[in-house]
């Protein structure tokens, strides 16, 4: 081999080795540059960003627990900047996610900004976005765990209270056959299947307007409402009730007053609050309908002078079948449900209930709504046209309710 093609064969080399050193190099530095930015604890801009626009509570801690970044939502937790994440179930959560370089979500009770009285539902869940850096978000599912819970409860108390009547027109319907010899015991024993019947259609009523209430489209046909003939129409629905029960039942107030609604689901509600205060109520004492005009608003108040509710009673008494007087109720064949519809057909149209009540001095329901002007109207047959119209339609509810039937 010539010293010409030694030369050549040493440069290859020579440059080989170069190419090669030069490849470690730029692939350590790659490396290098990757590590330090993954062991940092600068939070990227993009995190941050996305962190500014969440409504749940969420935040970017390192290891050590410290919180570096976080949602104006996290501040209910008391999670801030600067400051350590104190719940040891968050801190367990992620170091647990530190160490496996997964994502992981627990479900956990947390107090919110330090009040310990006040424990929350939330879905926790943790992601690793570096060596050193956790995104951690908290999503407060209380309301949520709270309307599954009612939902349950509602669902088996219909269940027990439609299980009361069932039975009984059961038992009723044997105790005709075995009596079939005895035409005195068949007419007793039928009039009972006949009062548990309509009582099972009043439940039944009920818990469907209820239902129709509580979804999207609670309300039928919305158009102005005279006051007037909301109150004249309940008032007239519970007359034979309360002269059966020797109640006088009156009325005072304001007078052409309107607001914006269903009239239907409005007459079903202040008829509520005077079976209510009827069936509660002394015999010889009054029960008394008032309007009040009350700048924008109006108040419909029901009172009566009656046995009055008992403080403890009083948060829960629109409760779905939440009774004050078990006794009374089952007694008189309340549902339960009477002041639940109240609420929300109130609700529905922008308003709320209050109650005023003392133990032996009777109680005082009043419906707020949002007050409008009255409708005008130029040509008088129209006028004539549409008070002939509602006047129908009020006594056709009120003699629907007389009966006993939803509205």
């Amino acid at each position: 081999m010539t010293l010409p093609q030694i030369a050549l064969i040493s440069l290859a080399i020579g440059l080989a080795i170069g190419v090669a050193l030069s490849l470690v190099v730029v692939w350590a530095y790659r490396t290098r540059a990757r590590v330090d930015e993954q062991a940092s604890t600068t939070v990227p801009d993009g995190v941050t960003a996305v962190l500014g626009s969440m409504d749940d509570a969420a935040c970017v801690v390192d290891a050590s627990g410290l919180v570096l970044a976080a949602s104006a939502s996290a501040a209910r937790f008391g999670i801030d900047v600067g400051s350590s994440v104190d719940n040891p179930e968050l801190r367990q959560l992620v170091r647990r996610v530190r160490s496996s370089g997964s994502t992981a979500t627990e479900s956990m009770r947390i107090t919110r900004g330090g009040v310990l009285l006040d424990p929350r539902l939330v879905s926790a869940r943790a992601s690793a976005i570096s060596l050193r850096m956790t995104l951690l978000i908290i999503r407060d599912v209380t309301e949520q765990e709270r309307l599954d819970q009612m939902r349950r409860d509602f669902v088996a108390n219909t269940s027990h209270e439609l299980k009361t009547p069932v039975g009984a027109v059961t038992l009723l319907a044997e105790a005709i056959e075995s009596a079939a010899d005895d035409p005195a015991q068949v007419r007793i024993f039928a009039a009972r299947i006949s009062a548990e019947a309509t009582r099972l259609g009043q439940l039944t009523g009920r818990i469907m307007s209820l239902s129709r209430l509580q979804a999207d489209d609670g309300t039928g046909e919305v158009r102005p409402v005279s006051v007037d003939e909301v109150v004249a129409a309940s008032i007239e629905a519970h007359a034979v009730q309360a002269d059966s029960a020797g109640v006088d039942l009156v009325r005072g107030g304001d007078r052409g007053v309107w607001v914006r609604g269903d009239a239907q689901i409005l007459i079903e509600a202040v008829g509520n609050l005077i079976t209510n205060a009827i069936v509660y109520s002394p015999k010889g004492s009054r029960v008394g309908v008032g309007v009040r005009a009350d700048g924008g608003m109006v108040e419909i108040a029901v009172s009566d002078q009656g046995i009055g509710i008992a403080e403890a009673d009083r948060e829960r008494i629109f409760e779905r079948f939440y009774r004050a007087d078990e006794a009374r109720s089952r007694r008189t064949g309340g549902t339960g449900l009477g002041l639940s519809i109240v609420k929300h057909a109130v609700q529905r149209h922008g308003g709320e209930v209050l109650l005023w009540s003392r133990p032996g001095r009777g109680s005082t329901f009043t419906i707020r709504l949002p007050r409008i002007d009255s409708p005008v109207d130029g040509s008088r047959g129209k006028d004539k046209k549409r008070k002939k119209k509602r006047a129908k339609n009020a006594a056709s509810v009120a003699s629907r309710v007389r009966n006993g039937e939803t509205v």
